[in-house]
């Protein structure tokens, strides 16, 4: 089975562009367009795609809005916002409404296709550093709010939850805590179950928004 893809732009051009890049690609396919954001969320629910490419502005509802909407779902899909603009606050915002990455669209053909990958296998789209170094800018303007659903977790997967929030990798928790890898995948899969979250990029908002890791703190 391919990885089947929705493509979201009020722009016919760039859906084009996204199109041609995607189809080239051995094991993709596009399953939809949209022109906004409405309209991407009927296409998704009819073509149940794996990967939502979705712009974030956009006539009628916005890419965040529609973003949201269809991750409050049943098996939603993954969703990688695109947009022009390379803010803090638009990467701040799309990883806080649950989406899985953040691409700008002047992003070479090959970073889109890697992204789509990455996603697709679970994890974050953007470098671990930069999405934990922004959510710990953001989430240091206010005070942390302690979740009930950390006493859930056993120490380790505590541990495992803050190692995840500094924004290293399998292999780098692996070496940290003296275990396999395969051991730290468990431990990671175990974490966002309990704490119902989708990927790292949201493990990373939850444990600077709760008070796990904070902000300046290693």
């Amino acid at each position: 089975m391919g990885i089947r893809i929705v493509i979201v732009d009020d722009q016919a051009m760039i859906r084009a562009g996204l199109r041609m890049i995607v189809e080239t690609e051995p094991g993709m396919e596009v399953v939809g367009e949209a022109a906004d954001g409405r309209e991407a969320i009927i296409v998704a629910r009819r073509t149940r795609p794996d990967i939502v490419l979705m712009d974030i502005s956009m006539p009628r509802l916005d890419g965040l809005s529609a973003a949201r909407e269809l991750l409050d779902t049943p098996s939603p899909p993954k969703v990688i916002t695109l947009t022009t603009f390379d803010s803090d606050e638009n990467l701040y915002a799309a990883l806080r409404a649950g989406t899985s990455g953040f691409l700008l669209k002047v992003s070479p053909p090959e970073q889109l296709i890697e992204a789509i990958r990455v996603v697709h296998a679970g994890d974050a789209l953007l470098d671990p550093a930069v999405t934990s170094r922004v959510i710990a800018t953001f989430a240091g303007r206010r005070e942390p709010a302690p979740s009930p659903l950390l006493a859930g977790l056993t120490p380790r997967e505590l541990e495992v939850l803050r190692l995840l929030a500094r924004g290293i990798t399998n292999a780098e928790i692996a070496a940290e805590l003296y275990v396999g890898e395969a051991t730290v995948k468990t431990h990671v899969a175990r974490v966002l179950m309990k704490l119902g979250l989708r990927d790292r990029a949201q493990a990373v908002v939850f444990a600077y928004e709760t008070g796990v890791v904070r902000p300046g703190v290693t």
